[in-house]
């Protein structure tokens, strides 16, 4: 009887210990919305309950709209909890994601535009000129990610046989939705960079190019060293090919992301 009932405080205990490993891998709403409020000092202000207060004095956003989607209506219309509902993985792995595992995909386009402007004209007020080996990209100046993307180039520069796999860019600022949907790509607020497309590959050209595979399971692939992805993430860039809807060549500035994933520990390796 003894042993049994050290069995099963032991079994008790791995329980509690497995459950408090799982919350400490997965911070609260809580700790990621302060972490998303340190990203973005300059716009936003507080939390208030269910509702995020920002710096532009316009109307508070709602966190949480208390409302269960399926994955597709997150894409389509995410609040900023489901925003931030998935932990980005960091690291010089790349695998084929799980199904539907699309960290940073999900945005809340409100929150989006009262970061960086809720128009083309808004946005291109706020664009400047970066050097990309000797090319001038447009990018925003907001909340540091023009600064953060001339980064990236001054790191890449001393890596000259990275070159060719970031030289030419395929575009920064574009005011469009993404393709197939009528969300707003994040080209469109001046915060993302599409790299050489001589090595892209994209869940949508993989679906069409093999009928018999799922896009984004046995199609995915990745043509560019983990490197690249690494002096990204470094700078506060996420990468596409993290993404079950994988886009291979896609960067885009979010530090709250990195943010979370660095106090998560999060790595792409240990998947």
């Amino acid at each position: 009887m003894r042993r049994q009932g050290l069995a099963g405080a032991c079994t008790i205990l791995f329980l509690f210990l497995a459950v408090v490993g799982k919350a400490s891998a997965e911070p609260a709403l809580a700790n990621r919305l302060a972490l998303l409020a340190k990203a973005y000092p300059d716009a936003i202000e507080r939390m208030d309950g269910n509702a995020l207060m920002l710096r532009d004095g316009g109307p508070a956003l709602v966190i949480d709209d208390g409302k269960r989607k399926s994955h597709a209506e997150k894409l389509a219309a995410a609040d900023i909890e489901d925003s931030l509902s998935q932990i980005y993985p960091l690291g010089r792995c790349a695998e084929p994601p799980p199904v539907n595992f699309d960290p940073g995909r999900i945005r809340s386009e409100a929150l989006m535009k009262r970061l960086y402007g809720g128009s083309a004209a808004a946005v291109k007020r706020d664009l400047v000129g970066v050097d990309w080996f000797g090319r001038r990209l447009l990018v925003t100046r907001r909340h540091g990610a023009a600064k953060s993307l001339q980064a990236v180039e001054a790191e890449l520069a001393r890596r000259p046989e990275l070159k060719r796999f970031v030289v030419p860019s395929a575009g920064t600022f574009n005011w469009r939705p993404i393709a197939g949907t009528a969300t707003l790509s994040v080209h469109s607020f001046g915060a993302a960079i599409d790299i050489n497309t001589d090595f892209a590959d994209y869940w949508r050209w993989a679906g069409k190019a093999n009928a018999k595979a799922k896009a984004g399971t046995s199609a995915y692939r990745n043509r560019y060293p983990l490197e690249i992805v690494e002096i990204f993430e470094r700078h506060g860039f996420i990468w596409g090919g993290r993404w079950y809807h994988f886009d291979t060549m896609h960067f885009e500035y979010r530090p709250e992301l990195i943010a979370i994933a660095q106090a998560t520990g999060a790595n792409a390796c240990r998947q």
